[in-house]
């Protein structure tokens, strides 16, 4: 008989996920790699949810004169002393998060070679970074992200629009600094930590075109504003390239990954005696299809003790998507859950957890939830379909109505979603609540 885990499976769950954000926490990972200070200027920018905090760590470990600016989302600042903070709308694009561009821009031009610009790049920075490219409107970005946000379309693709609909994106924003040396210290968000789509690349060279971003415009068919269509179509709106002379010597560090924040939940995992298993920090598709997957190897580990024996459980990140059919709120971790929980049709030994690890699961101020074996009993007993709710893309209705949401505020860092199913076995019964 395997040790007793010495927790509950809901605080397991939570301080697993505590875990992962943990691991990501911008007090942790940036100190490593702060770089020596130049003979000239250091100007920081930045853009991103964990932007802030990045900036606050920076400024506690730089020795020198230090000045900038970032933004970071509503609710998300912190203070700082030398480097001026603004906030701006996320995910769909404001005027405060245009007026932050622009001002960011200016404030890198006219550097020489002896300055170093500090480059504090995090997930959520496409939309907090909202200038559009020639003859393209705010409102018509704001119409873009919206239908590009209901479409279906992965994280990548959306990234690989943005960017070329842009006037700072795409390695644009870098190419201002030119000739100042620059340094990147990203937090990733993105499946395959590309840093072209991390915050759609605005200090990195960009190999999509504008015929990719038209391609993924008509695979989903987004209806773009007629200036748009023109800016992809004239290939006006093309990206900086690799080998591009104006980004020659610049630096890019991924201070932190989801694959990071998976090992930390595993860590918590072994030391309660559960052992992990991480199953990749880079799922994507569909929702309610990456839970019908997990679903059954949750199962299988039930039934037959494979691909590993109870007490396990199944780790993984990465960024699923919801099309949103219905008139429910989205959400891609509540999804995955409730579909989950459909899936399993009250398995007795499987619980979990799905959360982002920002803090904000769609456009929802809530990380995510728990199912539990119970879960759609207890639904039933409140008159809920679980069913109806999942077709409507209600996920956030469901699990607020069962008190199962996870609300965890901003947590200042973002390494994309984090999913840990656990499968108990036998103990299930000993040790639930």
């Amino acid at each position: 008989m395997p040790t007793l885990p010495p927790l509950l499976p809901r605080e397991l769950l939570t301080r697993m996920f505590a875990a992962a954000v943990d691991a990501a926490r911008p007090e942790r990972c940036i100190p490593p790699f702060v770089p020596a200070p130049p003979v000239g200027r250091t100007v920081v920018i930045g853009a991103g949810k964990a932007s802030a905090a990045m900036a606050q760590v920076l400024e506690r470990h730089w020795p020198g004169p230090l000045e900038g600016l970032v933004v970071t989302r509503y609710g998300y600042a912190v203070p700082c002393e030398r480097i001026e903070i603004v906030e701006a709308a996320h995910p769909v694009p404001d005027a405060a998060g245009l007026e932050a561009a622009r001002r960011m821009l200016e404030r890198v031009r006219g550097l020489g070679a002896d300055d170093l610009v500090i480059c504090l790049i995090s997930g959520g920075g496409s939309a907090l970074l909202p200038l559009p490219g020639e003859g393209v409107s705010l409102d018509d970005k704001q119409a873009i992200n919206r239908a590009l946000l209901k479409s279906g379309a992965t994280i990548s693709e959306m990234n690989c629009v943005r960017r070329h609909l842009s006037a700072i994106k795409g390695g644009r924003l870098a190419a201002a600094c030119h000739p100042a040396r620059v340094v990147n210290l990203l937090i990733s968000d993105v499946p395959g930590d590309r840093p072209m789509d991390i915050a759609s690349g605005p200090t990195v060279a960009d190999p999509s075109t504008c015929a990719d971003a038209l391609e993924i415009v008509r695979r989903y068919a987004i209806e773009l504003p007629p200036a748009a269509r023109r800016l992809l179509e004239s290939g006006a709106g093309e990206t900086l390239k690799p080998g591009d002379a104006r980004l020659a010597g610049l630096v890019t560090h991924l201070v932190a990954t989801p694959q990071m924040a998976l090992e930390a939940a595993a860590a918590v995992a072994r030391t309660a005696g559960v052992t992990p298993l991480i199953l990749g920090d880079a799922i994507e598709g569909e929702a309610r299809d990456v839970a019908k997957v997990m679903a059954a190897i949750a199962l299988q580990v039930v039934k037959h003790g494979q691909p590993l024996a109870a007490p396990c459980v199944l780790l993984s990140g990465g960024e699923t998507t919801v099309t949103v059919r219905g008139g429910g709120r989205g959400g891609r971790n509540v999804e995955f859950l409730l579909a989950l929980a459909l899936a399993l049709a009250g398995a007795p030994e499987v619980f979990a957890v799905a959360g982002d690890t920002d803090g904000v699961d769609g456009q929802e101020e809530v990380a995510g939830a728990f199912v539990a074996p119970d879960t759609l009993a207890r639904a039933w007993a409140l008159g809920l379909r679980p069913r109806e709710c999942l077709d409507d893309n209600d996920a956030h209705g469901f699990f607020a109505a069962l008190g199962d949401a996870l609300v965890t505020g901003p947590t200042l860092t973002n390494v994309n979603d984090f999913r840990a199913v656990l499968v108990l076995g036998s103990l299930a019964q000993e040790i639930a609540l």
